[in-house]
């Protein structure tokens, strides 16, 4: 009995005193380790400070805008109007070509066979007016043997009707033999066009921006299969280039139209090349042109503004940028309320 008793506080005292040191320092430990993984939060000055915007203009207020560069022609996407596979691609990105150089060749073999089998039918046509021809002046000398005797009875009104038949039908040979000449000429002049129209050629002088097209792939009319977006070609005037500025709808007023802007490439935001004022867009459309910033608003309608590159900035046909517009001054938005005002 005295056994059991001193078994029963053993238990008591290990419930009591050392399972609750155990847990604690559980908890300390515990405690440790999770503070120790916490990572660096403290905030120290970078060792390079990243490059500020300046002022476009000065002192002079300003409307910020993203811009695209792109051929001042706009980008011209090339496509065929007849299908086919590709025999042969002239271009490759880069290359300078002038107006009705070939970009690409489809397959002409199956037109180039109509062509020669209009060429036979044309030939058997001629062949048959000629026939037609011999006929008739046959059958006219006949007609006219007959209806010069003067004796009715020397020959029968039946022989002189066959003759006069004979004269009809030679004409009517004649003009069918025409008509499949005109026929025949008609399907090769189609044939001729499809042929040269198989030959797919620039349509202005430009520069090849891009050549999505290869020997092999076959060409579709409606653009290329299973859904593809890009053009077969994509052709440009890129000198000069343009830059297409996006001005929110909200900041429309404050533009100063007609005057040059400041741009800077992206990630050279402390260069500035000035351009030269093109045209605004007359129609106000949504936007279409990202520039992928996490502040950036999208269910927005925009101005689109034209300016044209000075030569020879090192930009390239896609390439994104930072846009200043001059703003209205407060001359001019008094001179426009007063206006609005009369």
């Amino acid at each position: 009995m005295l056994k059991s008793i001193t078994e029963r506080l053993r238990g008591v005292s290990f419930v009591r005193t050392i399972l609750p040191i155990m847990a604690i320092i559980a908890i300390i430990v515990t405690a440790f380790i999770v503070l120790s993984g916490q990572p660096d939060r403290s905030e120290e000055e970078p060792e390079i400070s990243p490059p500020k915007a300046t002022a476009a203009f000065g002192n002079a207020d300003s409307v910020a805008g993203s811009g695209l560069v792109e051929p001042s022609s706009e980008v011209i996407d090339i496509g065929t109007s007849l299908a086919g596979i590709v025999t042969k691609v002239f271009v490759t990105p880069g290359d300078q070509v002038n107006a009705g150089a070939p970009l690409f060749l489809v397959d002409d073999r199956a037109i180039r066979a109509q062509i020669q089998e209009a060429t036979a039918s044309i030939a058997r046509a001629k062949a048959a007016r000629d026939t037609a021809r011999a006929l008739l002046a046959t059958a006219r000398q006949q007609s006219a043997l007959y209806s010069g005797i003067e004796d009715e009875r020397a020959v029968s009104k039946q022989e002189v009707i066959d003759r006069s038949g004979a004269v009809r039908t030679a004409r009517a040979q004649l003009a069918q033999a025409e008509a499949e000449i005109r026929s025949a000429d008609a399907a090769r002049a189609r044939a001729t066009t499809d042929l040269n129209r198989l030959t797919v050629r620039a349509p202005i002088t430009a520069e090849i921006l891009s050549v999505n097209i290869r020997p092999g792939e076959y060409a579709n009319p409606g653009g290329q299969q299973g859904g593809g977006s890009e053009p077969y070609m994509e052709i440009g005037t890129t000198d000069p280039l343009h830059i297409r500025i996006d001005i929110d709808e909200n900041e429309i007023g404050r533009v100063q139209l007609g005057t040059d802007v400041v741009i800077s490439p992206r990630g050279e935001a402390n260069r500035r090349i000035q351009a030269q004022f093109v045209r605004a867009e007359p129609l106000v459309t949504p936007k279409t042109s990202l520039t992928n910033a996490a502040t950036e608003r999208v269910d927005v309608r925009v101005l689109q503004l034209i300016y044209r590159i000075p030569a020879d900035q090192g930009l390239f046909v896609g390439q994104q940028v930072d846009a200043f517009v001059r703003a209205k001054t407060g001359e001019n938005f008094s001179a426009e309320q007063a206006g609005d005002s009369q």
